[in-house]
């Protein structure tokens, strides 16, 4: 097996990871919630559900602007909703031993889901929550906003433009670009290829951080 540096010249001083559809895949019961809610709204299901992935759920209502909705309300009760469903929630392929294998100071987890949404997904895959994590309550912008890696970077004590991101949606991938910082993006959840600049990998199988003599981290990938 051969391995080749994902980012040939570039070391990191620390690892970003988005949550859903990155280290765990949730997309069945945060579909089958939303699609509960979208028809209670009239709302075109099929169109709307691939429109709320990687996005604060009150940002992702608000942006419906629905008369007589209160977004505050709503992304209240679809979190609730989403707690008491982790039906077929899991982890990514390989995302376990990826991460357990990381310096615990030198990684956390960035996601749009609330806490206890974010505690309990996590828990359902099968994954530990780590120290330093940001969730939806942290911050005011939500992704594509830059303001949650930014955070996330500053909580582990690096600047964002030093640290890489896993990330799977285009609000996410956004962010990071918009935070500095570098990306690559993980396609396990993927129906179509990806389009994206960035490098691209199905899963963590094959994955490894290496530690360099400087101390940085370099991720490595099998060819």
């Amino acid at each position: 097996m051969t391995l080749r540096p994902l980012f040939p010249h570039r070391e990191f001083a620390a690892f970003l990871f988005d949550m859903d559809g990155t280290v765990l895949s949730s997309i069945a019961a945060a579909e089958r919630v939303w699609g509960r809610w979208a028809r209670r709204h009239g709302l075109d299901v099929e169109a709307f559900l691939p429109t709320m992935h990687g996005k604060r759920a009150v940002d992702t209502i608000r942006r419906l602007n629905l008369p007589g909705v209160d977004p505050e309300v709503e992304a209240d009760w679809i979190t609730k909703a989403e707690i008491e469903d982790v039906g077929g929630v899991h982890a990514i392929d390989g995302a376990a031993t990826f991460l357990a294998a990381l310096p615990p100071e030198r990684w956390t987890i960035v996601t749009s889901s609330p806490l206890p949404l974010a505690r309990r997904r996590l828990e359902a895959a099968g994954l530990s929550a780590p120290p330093r994590m940001v969730t939806a309550e942290d911050i005011t912008q939500g992704k594509p906003a830059p303001d949650c890696f930014l955070l996330g970077a500053e909580r582990l004590g690096f600047p964002a433009r030093d640290c890489l991101v896993f990330e799977d949606a285009p609000a996410g991938i956004e962010a990071a670009e918009a935070a500095g910082a570098a990306v690559v993006v993980i396609t396990a959840t993927h129906t179509h290829p990806a389009a994206t600049a960035h490098p691209a990998v199905p899963g963590f199988d094959g994955l490894r951080a290496e530690t360099t003599p400087s101390g940085a981290l370099q991720l490595v990938a099998a060819v």
